[in-house]
């Protein structure tokens, strides 16, 4: 079950993070891989910060800004 438990947060993250970085996300798959990249971006940045998540919706919003730091640093390097 955490595996599932795992992409269905990615998938989640991803779509979230294209929806306020203004994109129209990537489909399933990309939003499956921004959303898992997104999750260990985020949790290494809130370990820095001395923050913890528990939970979904602590999962989730860790998640979703890890997914929004990559999506801001992927457009960055497009420019």
């Amino acid at each position: 079950m955490g595996i599932v438990y795992f992409l269905i947060i990615g998938v989640l993250a991803g779509f979230l993070g294209g929806k306020i970085m203004r994109g129209g996300g990537f489909g399933l798959l990309g939003n499956l891989l921004v959303g898992i990249v997104g999750a260990v971006i985020g949790g290494f940045l809130a370990g820095l910060l001395g923050l913890a998540s528990t939970g979904l919706m602590g999962s989730l919003v860790t998640a979703t800004a890890g997914a929004v730091v990559l999506l801001f640093l992927l457009g960055m390097t497009k420019k």
